[in-house]
């Protein structure tokens, strides 16, 4: 195994810890804390707890790793689901 190669998992984030970090529940029953990649930083994507993620990791250092992508998944109150109030066009006459 070259110095170079490095380990993906998928997870669950459990929490979000201070600095930037997370802790994250691996499928394989594992949970290490997590940092995010920079990419993900630059491009400011937000992740919560609940979300599942890839993480990278070292298999030199197997506590640690950084969140590289975070899946998208249909989540209740995300983008496109339905708002309270009349829909759009259709008001109340008084």
């Amino acid at each position: 195994m070259a110095k170079e190669e490095l380990i993906q998992f998928e997870g669950l984030v459990t929490e979000i810890l201070p600095d930037a970090r997370y802790r994250v529940q691996l499928d394989t029953g594992h949970e290490i804390v997590a940092y995010t990649a920079g990419k993900m930083k630059k491009n400011r994507i937000k992740t919560l707890a609940g979300d599942r993620v890839t993480i990278e990791m070292s298999p030199y250092d197997l506590e640690k790793g950084r969140l590289i992508f975070r899946h998208k998944d249909e989540r209740p109150g995300g983008p496109g689901a339905p708002r309270g109030g009349p829909p759009r066009g259709q008001f109340r006459r008084r």
